[in-house]
């Protein structure tokens, strides 16, 4: 097309040495020729092409908006109503004037400002707001502040319940009564109206609640200062210390910032019981320090180090096979502790406790506060450790036990202790015996040796059997009697029957006693206690009862009641069944002795 624009210029130009009629003629006859429909589609193309070119060239320049994200703005005009505020949209944005209340002396136009794009309606125009971009802002800046954990310049708005409302970034925040301060705040007034460094410890994203704390900045604060006191203690230095705290195990001593640990072992030489016999609470007294440890920032002091050691004051002339006198002051599995004189401890082993060999703990022997005396084993003043020995105060009563107790020999011991299989007899001071709980009674059943006897009984006991070499000694109480069971055993035989009373009743059956002898009991299965009219025997019933079991070796004796009826009913059968055969017996050989003389007489003719 422009090929052909420029054919009708050049044969245009050529009618200039022409007359005019000519020319007038000849530019009709060009302008009849030329193509008017493609000169018009070439007209809008370019138009087209042109306004394509404006649009990109419109729509790189301006900003991609997106809602409810912030944008930096220019006040462009303030009216009474509205301030409104080009963001580089291709339309301006009025925000309400109401918004920019707080800053309203700052603003004017010209002022850079930033907005939200809270919504971009259907013509193109944005709806902005101040507020929500700075409420948006501030999120942002505590959440910031949040996770860098800066600290941060609050103003306290008021009290509420549980704490104080700071404001920060014109959020509010809470913070709780007990992260105001280390110790204690009873008055939260006192705060009101004034600003605070606080910390953000909590964001709730979901409710928008913000907790934050000044508590954490003072012991930050603390613990950069006890690091400091600590890096200068050193081992054996005295301070002086305030007790802050006390506890079963030790107490806690205020330093002036630092807090350590005295040890209930570090506070007397003597043994006590609980801190509260050396020291009180806000008791002001010198310690020294026993141990530091910078890298957990701990700090260990003793009291009774600042005391001469006991062990200075201990008798010199003391030693081994030396008799003392001492007091019980603590127990352990493996034996007692004996306080000598004050402060210097020696160790009774309960292998050194008596000769017997039952004691199976060391409050079988001795109880905190006993006095007793003993023999030093071992002393060693370098170690500061003494031992002692009860037991080698007396003469090994097992010297020669065989001619004192021999076997089959009766003596009489005191019920000492029980145990799963047995009961321990004190036989004299140093020997004891054992009754295994089957050598206890021919007839009774016992589970335990407690069902028999007591603590402290005596019982007359028989020696079963000696070993001196490993100091143990068997009982026997059953056999001071003869064997019952040599006589049951006469008595009652199976088949026979005997009077019983019902004792006891259980799942499977019923135990029996005789009335004959109530020392002896029998069991019967619950299948034999069926009576005659079909009813169980009850417990306190009296009946016959028949022997169906006896064995003297497992003490076992087996009875039924209801095999008594039911064998006289067999006999009643097996009586008719004889009589039976007796009758046709009979019958059969009448009539034989007849075929005989028949068959005689037939001979003899």
């Amino acid at each position: 097309m422009s090929n052909q624009t420029e054919e009708i210029k050049r044969k245009v130009s050529t009618l200039s040495d022409l007359s005019e009629n000519e020319k007038l003629n000849d530019q009709k006859q060009v302008i009849k020729s030329f193509d008017w429909t493609k000169y018009e589609t070439h007209l809008n193309n370019e138009k087209q092409e042109k306004r394509k070119q404006l649009e990109e060239l419109y729509t790189k320049t301006l900003p991609k908006v997106q809602e409810l994200e912030i944008y930096q703005g220019i006040v462009t005009y303030i009216s009474d109503k509205n301030v409104i505020v080009d963001i580089g949209f291709k339309a301006e944005g009025a925000i309400p004037i109401n918004e920019f209340r707080e800053d309203f002396l700052n603003i004017q136009s010209g002022s850079k400002v930033e907005v939200m794009v809270v919504k971009i309606d259907y013509k193109g125009e944005c709806i902005l707001s101040y507020q929500k971009a700075k409420m948006l802002r501030n999120w942002q800046r505590i959440n910031d502040a949040y996770e860098k954990s800066e600290v941060i310049l609050g103003y306290v708005v008021a009290r509420t319940k549980g704490g104080l409302i700071v404001e920060i970034f014109d959020i509010e925040c809470f913070l709780p009564g007990s992260h105001i301060n280390v110790k204690p705040v009873r008055d939260y007034d006192i705060y009101v109206g004034k600003t605070m460094e606080v910390k953000v410890v909590k964001i709730n994203k979901k409710t928008k609640n913000v907790v934050v704390s000044h508590k954490v900045l003072i012991e930050r604060d603390i613990e950069e200062q006890r690091k400091e006191m600590i890096s200068k203690l050193d081992k054996g230095q005295v301070l002086e210390g305030k007790i802050k705290n006390i506890l079963p195990y030790g107490a806690f001593v205020d330093l002036g910032g630092v807090d350590a640990l005295l040890h209930i072992t570090d506070m007397s030489w003597p043994h006590i019981n609980h801190p509260t016999e050396v020291v009180q609470l806000e008791q002001e007294l010198k310690f020294v320090v026993l141990g530091v440890d910078k890298d957990k920032n701990r700090v260990q002091l003793g009291l009774k180090q600042l005391q001469p050691h006991p062990w200075n004051f201990l008798d010199k002339n003391l030693k081994v096979g030396s008799k003392v006198k001492g007091k019980v002051t603590v127990l352990a599995d493996y034996g007692a502790f004996i306080e000598i004189i004050p402060g210097v401890e020696a160790l009774l082993h309960i292998s050194e406790m008596s000769w017997s060999t039952d004691l199976s703990s060391t409050q079988d022997f001795v109880q905190i506060g006993d006095e007793l005396d003993a023999v030093i084993l071992t002393i060693d003043r370098q170690e500061r450790k003494i031992s002692l020995s009860v037991k080698q105060l007396t003469q090994d009563p097992w010297i020669n036990i065989q001619n004192k107790y021999p076997i089959g020999s009766k003596h009489v011991g005191i019920v000492k202790k029980f145990t799963n299989f047995g009961v321990f007899l004190e036989l004299e001071k140093g020997i004891s015996g054992i009754i295994y709980t089957n050598d206890l009674s021919w007839t009774k059943k016992i589970k335990h040796s407690s069902e028999f006897c007591n603590i402290n009984d005596k019982l007359e006991i028989i020696i079963l059997t000696l070993d001196p070499q490993s100091r143990r000694i068997n009982l026997g109480h059953k056999q001071l009697m003869e064997n019952p069971w040599y006589k049951y055993e006469k008595n009652y035989y199976l088949g026979s029957i005997h009077h019983g009373i019902i004792s006891n009743v259980f799942d499977k059956g019923a135990s029996v006693k005789f009335i004959e002898d109530q020392e002896i009991e029998a069991f019967a299965p619950l299948r034999f206690l069926e009576k005659k009219d079909g009813k169980i025997l009850k417990k306190g019933e009296k009946t016959n009862f028949k022997i169906i079991e006896f064995n003297k070796e497992i003490k076992k004796i087996v009875v039924s009641h209801t095999s008594i009826y039911r064998d006289k009913n067999k006999k009643k059968e097996q009586r008719g069944k004889n009589r039976k055969f007796e009758k046709s017996t009979l019958g059969d050989i009448k009539g034989l002795a007849q075929l005989k003389e028949q068959i005689e007489k037939e001979k003899n003719n």
